[in-house]
């Protein structure tokens, strides 16, 4: 590992081995939504620079140069923009161009991106320190742990604990089914409901007998799956979906897509939000 570079360590470690920006800021390149969205939200963005195509919230990010999608980053793009500090998580790639960039001696901080909220606040942490936010980085994890522990205490009280069928459009194919280790799957874990499908993991095409055998409560969706297959209706009308206790009584619960699976500052507010629509019974925070 090159001295500058910093590959898959912990938030402490990964935050320790990087030197402080003490003379001037850095110009900060970064790759995926929820790194995008902290460094927002610390107040940090006037450091950036680029992103990649999946940073779409805040708005203003919009309005960034883009390095391409965090999975197929061109070296090239990136250099372009003479970052000198890359933040990214896990999910980015690829290593070629990973390889690239590390050779150059340019930073790169590569956080841990898992589905709990505990890896919302490694993330949280250490973009607070590199970016001289530190403060402001401990006032939102404090804020973030107090709605997650209230959400957890309210979750107590529920009365069961949904299935949930997450869907998820495709390119135009058959919708896909989430399994384990997913976004969906961690949300769905943090909102009280039980995910499922949970034979497999990753994303697997839909079939009539994994929607029988998933006995599903709800079936989740984001509104971006609803407009490409068609609008709620057209979901209900997936094979075999109409035999299980969602598709029977029409439940179907919607949410944005960076909100619901993103993992960043706003997941206690997405857990929050899903939570009372799978348990009618809780009683909302005053």
């Amino acid at each position: 590992m090159k001295r500058r570079t910093v590959l898959g360590l912990g938030a402490a470690a990964a935050v320790a081995a990087l030197p402080v920006h003490a003379q001037q800021p850095p110009r900060v390149v970064s790759v995926g939504s929820s790194i995008t969205e902290i460094i927002y939200d610390l107040g940090a963005e006037k450091l950036l620079v680029g992103v990649d195509t999946t940073s779409l919230y805040p708005e203003a990010a919009r309005k960034l140069p883009q390095v391409g999608y965090m999975r197929a980053l061109s070296a090239e793009g990136v250099l372009s923009l003479k970052p000198t500090l890359i933040i990214a998580t896990t999910a980015a790639g690829p290593a070629g161009a990973l390889d690239q960039l590390k050779a150059t001696g340019i930073e790169i901080m590569i956080l841990p991106d898992k589905y709990d909220y505990d890896s919302v606040v490694t993330k949280i942490a250490a973009i607070g320190k590199v970016t001289g936010k530190i403060s402001e980085a401990d006032s939102m994890i404090a804020r973030g742990r107090e709605a997650m522990k209230s959400l957890a205490d309210r979750l107590a009280t529920a009365k069961s604990h949904p299935r949930v069928l997450f869907l998820l459009s495709m390119s135009g194919g058959a919708p896909q089914a989430a399994g384990r280790d997913t976004a969906a799957a961690g949300i769905i874990k943090l909102a009280g409901g039980i995910n499922a499908v949970d034979g497999y993991s990753g994303y697997r095409p839909l079939t009539p007998e994994s929607v029988i055998a998933s006995n599903a409560d709800y079936v989740l969706v984001t509104r971006q799956t609803v407009q490409a297959m068609g609008g709620r209706q057209a979901i209900l009308d997936q094979p075999s979906l109409n035999r299980t206790p969602a598709g029977k009584a029409g439940k179907i619960v919607e949410f944005d897509t960076l909100l619901l699976l993103g993992f960043g500052p706003r997941t206690p507010e997405a857990a929050t939000e899903l939570a009372m629509a799978l348990h009618p019974d809780l009683v909302r925070a005053p």
